[in-house]
């Protein structure tokens, strides 16, 4: 089978798209036949060789994935061969880059119906770690304000999805560029994240979402209200100008249980997928190198395995470099 590998750490010029036997499912796994598999900023981390949680290379790529069970290895008994389902690998974060990948069944959901396999590939990690932050570490609730720092990332368009759907109020801080597409998200109050005091004029603040990182949380602090909370996905450094500020770093933890959370807001339409730049299998390089900066469309960037055999996402023709 072809698979994208690295043999050593280092800049986008190290991927490599070669075949590989197939893998087998062990103890509480599947082998999947992979559809669609999402490219994240976390793969160039483990390219990069900056992972504390990836194996050394050799390795293949990628976690996010969507596709239909080939078969199952001992000890599953809740999906079968046939089986849509969409998920990640495993808690390395590799191996979905490939036309077959094994994945862990706790890490795996039956596919949203009215989802493609592109879509749903773009989906697992970004929309559990924005649910876990909004409702499990910062425990947000209906009537309650939340300050969304990088509010029109693919983590964050989720979050302010999820917490307008749960009745919970959104202060999105943005760049000004990205301001239409966060309203039309439904968010009414927005934030310069280029002025000089994002946090003027705000207060009462249940809790603050980090999602980019630097300054950017001490400078809007000053909205928090007494015993918000402060939670990020970006840096797990304290603040040590503000100890009196509950704060917490987490990495996110894909489950079958949250998938199928996530599940029924897809099904319900009350979230929606967000498909960036769409690319063959055989282009990763270029993909790797979108994640260094070069041009792509908005959402997530997805590699579609194995094209005219699954359902297009509307406009994925467009977005395909």
């Amino acid at each position: 089978m072809r698979a994208v590998r690295i043999h050593r750490f280092g800049a986008p010029d190290v991927v490599v798209l070669e075949e590989i036997p197939v893998p087998q499912p062990g103890a509480g796994e599947v082998l999947v036949r992979v559809a669609a598999a999402g490219v994240a900023p976390w793969d160039a981390i483990i390219r990069e060789g900056h992972s504390k949680v990836s194996p050394q290379p050799p390795l293949t790529l990628g976690s996010d994935l969507a596709g239909v069970v080939e078969s199952v290895g001992p000890k599953v008994s809740d999906f079968k061969p046939g089986d849509e389902i969409y998920g990640v690998t495993n808690p390395q974060f590799c191996g979905a880059q490939a036309e077959y990948a094994v994945a862990a069944a706790g890490m795996i959901a039956v596919k949203p119906a009215g989802l493609s396999f592109l879509e749903a590939a773009s989906a697992p990690v970004v929309a559990v770690t924005a649910w876990q932050m909004l409702f499990e570490y910062a425990e947000a609730k209906r009537g309650q304000t939340v300050m969304v720092l990088g509010a029109a990332g693919s983590v964050g368009r989720y979050v302010v999805q999820m917490a307008l759907n749960a009745g919970i109020d959104v202060v999105a801080v943005i760049r000004m560029r990205d301001a239409e597409m966060v309203r039309a998200l439904g968010v009414e109050r927005i934030v310069d994240a280029d002025a000089a005091d994002p946090a003027a004029g705000l207060s009462g603040m249940n809790a603050i979402l980090d999602l980019i990182g630097g300054d950017m949380t001490e400078r809007c602090l000053p909205a928090l209200k007494l015993g918000g909370k402060v939670i990020s996905v970006v840096s797990a450094k304290p603040l040590p100008r503000w100890p009196e500020v509950p704060a917490a770093f987490f990495y996110a933890e894909v489950t079958t249980d949250r998938l199928n959370t996530l599940t029924e807001l897809f099904d319900r339409g009350k979230i929606k997928p967000m498909v960036g730049s769409v690319l063959p299998l055989a282009q990763a390089r270029y993909a790797h190198e979108m994640l260094a900066g070069h041009p792509h469309q908005p959402g997530k960037i997805v590699l579609e395995v194995m094209p005219n055999r699954w359902s297009p996402v509307p406009g994925a023709a467009a977005a395909r470099a």
